[in-house]
């Protein structure tokens, strides 16, 4: 491998160099809840409304509500949830954020049975993708959630409530009714798991964060032709700037570089050799599953899933405890920079609070 490419390489963030909130473009902020991402938006980057983006894992509401008022001030509160899609790792939280801020959550039409109680998505498939969060991943909550009235449709003419310059992508495959963001003015695009920045059934890739552009997570795909043709459409949209659900924003050439690559090569890059809904998707209407395939069989995978579960419990544990330790220094950094960053140009890469540019050649 050359030189310059390996150099390149190390040069992306990682885990290590990145902070937990962190500067995606204007108004735009990025919330790494353990693995799994979700977003704040602000209608203009200093000024007015804010929607949240997805609502990360069980239990991370305080979290969620602690990063909102790190960015937005004490009592911050959106104007509305959106989702990109309803899985675990997404909606974790909806319940209990959408009742303590009372506020409404949008969602596309097909992925409302998994946000109101009607329907649970199609099983995982543990066979694919041949990592641990992927052979665990029939460990993973798969009910519905239940927000009740406050599930609303997203409009049907591709606008976002309260995001008057964004719109929505239906971009299905790894759910029935997953949507992208995009903001055409600066090519922002939220992606979602469309596709995503981090090989995500790799356990080790997903502890590192490891930068590199990927297909949607294999376990949890049931449709992999919409999940091709998702990826296709985003990268018709060359985004500047891509947020996913998983893994460090990217950007610039080697973004363009890496999605142009996988939208060629989908079939490759992406798509299991096998297993439950390589040959035969899933079925999906406004109710919810209509018909799953029949399990792939893979006799080996109730013995990995243990004691992956074991070692990745003991493994989660040390890394929390050192997160703990350095929470209170960093949450102390950000307020006492928050006033000063908002407008000061990135020096240096890697960004060092949430409120600072990281790219100076993109303008942010």
């Amino acid at each position: 491998m050359p030189e310059d490419h390996l150099n390149h390489l190390k040069a992306r963030p990682n885990r290590a160099t990145t902070p937990d909130l962190q500067f995606v473009a204007p108004g735009v902020w990025a919330l790494r809840n353990v693995f799994v991402n979700l977003f704040f938006v602000r209608q203009s980057p200093n000024a007015g409304p804010w929607v949240l983006v997805d609502a990360g894992l069980p239990g991370a509401a305080a979290k969620i509500r602690h990063a909102a008022e790190t960015l937005f001030g004490n009592g911050a509160r959106p104007a509305a949830i959106i989702m990109t899609h309803g899985h675990f790792d997404h909606a974790g939280a909806l319940e209990t954020l959408a009742e303590h801020w009372d506020v409404p959550v949008y969602a596309h039409r097909l992925e409302m049975p998994y946000l109101t109680g009607l329907s649970s998505y199609p099983p995982p498939d543990p066979t694919v993708g041949g990592g641990a969060m992927a052979w665990m991943s029939g460990l993973y909550p798969k009910h519905p959630y239940q927000v009740g009235p406050r599930a609303h449709e997203l409009p049907e003419d591709g606008s976002v409530p309260e995001l008057p310059e964004w719109r929505w992508v239906h971009t299905p495959g790894h759910t029935p009714g997953h949507v992208s963001f995009f903001r055409e003015s600066d090519r922002v695009l939220i992606a979602g798991d469309a596709f995503v920045t981090t090989k995500q059934e790799s356990a080790m890739a997903v502890w590192e964060q490891r930068q590199e552009v990927h297909g949607p997570p294999k376990y949890f795909t049931c449709d992999w032709r919409a999940a091709r043709e998702s990826v296709e459409k985003l990268a018709l949209l060359r985004p500047a700037v891509a947020a996913t659900g998983h893994g460090i924003p990217m950007r610039g050439a080697a973004l363009h570089q890496e999605l142009e690559e996988l939208a060629q090569h989908f079939e490759e890059l992406a798509v299991p050799a096998q297993g439950r809904y390589v040959d035969q998707p899933a079925l999906a209407d406004e109710l919810g599953v209509v018909s799953v395939p029949p399990p792939a069989s893979n006799p080996r995978t109730p013995w990995i899933i243990g004691g992956l579960a074991a070692t990745a419990g003991i493994g989660l544990g040390i890394w929390l405890r050192q997160r703990r330790q350095g929470r209170n220094k960093h949450v102390q950094r950000s307020r006492r920079n928050r006033q000063h960053h908002l407008d000061v140009p990135a020096n240096s890469y890697p960004t060092v609070d949430p409120f600072t540019p990281i790219d100076e050649e993109a303008g942010y």
